[in-house]
């Protein structure tokens, strides 16, 4: 059995997108489920507007997405750090990447 290579750069990007993935999977399920409730079946009777969308566009895809933008820009401005890449190997890779070559 091989030991498992932990790079904190690799885990902190994983641990990223693993978080922003789950906001992103929630906000759709909470968009279509609410427009497939709320978005067939009515009657223009019914049919009522906020701020110019019709309801179910404005309570179902125009604010679970604003709260999904806010949601992420606090978590990537407050929770998300830099780290650091590494030592810089300079030139001493170039001819291995075909740089330098004509």
């Amino acid at each position: 059995m091989t030991a498992r290579f932990h790079d904190p750069l690799l885990a902190s990007a994983r641990r990223e997108a693993i978080i922003t993935g789950v906001i992103y999977v929630i906000t759709m399920c909470y968009s279509v489920g609410y427009c497939l409730a709320f978005g067939y079946d009515r009657s223009i009777d019914d049919l009522t507007f906020v701020l110019g969308f019709p309801d179910w566009v404005f309570w179902g895809i125009v604010v679970p997405w604003i709260a999904a933008f806010v949601v992420s820009s606090v978590f990537a401005m407050c929770y998300m750090t830099d780290e650091p890449f590494g030592e810089d190997v300079g030139d001493e890779w170039a001819d291995e990447f075909g740089e330098g070559q004509p």
